[in-house]
């Protein structure tokens, strides 16, 4: 048409990368962010730190140098999850998504790139954290016979299994969409597998599947990746096992995402 009309105003066509950004900024920019990572540093590598100081190098024999971290990482996957959670349902509870949908209507590609920054970030900190701990662990430990177990991929693997479970808490987040609703429930993930054991291995019927969740629960996991079960399985089980029912979530948020008004 002769008299269509032309913009001034250069427009270019949105992509995955121009979400990026804006999660980036957003998740970089809120205090939650900076408070919870803050804890999560302060207890993997204060408390790590503490144990390498009171340990010596005959404790690392048949053990790994980041041995230490793994005690502070049982209590810093609590900052993650939550961080997980509030990544999402809080947008929710502000009504900032409408915003957010607005300004991207291709809602799957704002949940694509809210999973992909949190990753990335909480995988570099919980494998940085871990790393730190067992440079100074091998620093300081150093001796006969100590840290002959290959410490570099307890950092991969326990900075990867953290890293899903709060993956899967934002899921969980996306899916629920209440702040408070799903990270009880990712507590519960976490805390009831490693307390109902003890109750099902009272029955014949239920001891079965107690040794299961005892194996599989998120502490018991850790500490078979830090190597504390003195065998060569190192958690490739339960990190396939989580990789998979954070794949389910993930599946599960993505399908609800676009079935669901804001």
């Amino acid at each position: 048409m002769a008299n269509a009309y032309t913009s001034p105003i250069p427009v270019k066509k949105t992509h995955l990368g121009n979400a990026l950004s804006s999660e980036w900024t957003k998740i970089k920019s809120v205090r939650s962010t900076m408070w919870t990572l803050g804890i999560f540093l302060a207890l993997v590598i204060g408390i790590g730190l503490l144990a390498v100081a009171n340990t010596s190098y005959e404790d690392y024999q048949g053990y790994p140098f980041t041995l230490p971290a793994f005690f502070g990482l049982m209590l810093g996957q609590i900052c993650l999850i939550t961080l997980g959670v509030l990544v999402t349902s809080s947008e929710y509870g502000t009504g900032m998504i409408r915003t957010t949908f607005t300004a991207s209507p291709q809602r799957y590609r704002v949940l694509a790139a809210k999973m992909i920054v949190f990753f990335v970030i909480a995988f570099v900190v919980s494998a940085g954290s871990v790393l730190l701990v067992g440079l100074a662990s091998s620093a300081a430990n150093s001796g006969p016979g100590a840290g002959d177990v290959p410490w570099g991929p307890t950092v991969l693997k326990g900075g990867l299994y953290v890293s899903l479970l709060g993956v899967l808490a934002l899921s969980v987040g996306s899916m629920l969409r209440h702040s408070a609703g799903a990270i009880t429930a990712m507590l519960g993930v976490v805390l009831l597998p490693a307390i109902l054991p003890v109750f099902l291995q009272i029955w014949e019927s239920t001891h079965k599947l107690g040794e299961k969740m005892s194996e599989y629960n998120a502490i018991n996991s850790l500490a078979y990746i830090f190597r504390l079960d003195g065998e060569g399985g190192g958690g490739n089980s339960q990190l396939v096992l989580l990789a998979c029912v954070t794949a389910a979530a993930v599946v599960g948020a993505f399908a609800l995402l676009e079935k669901r008004d804001v």
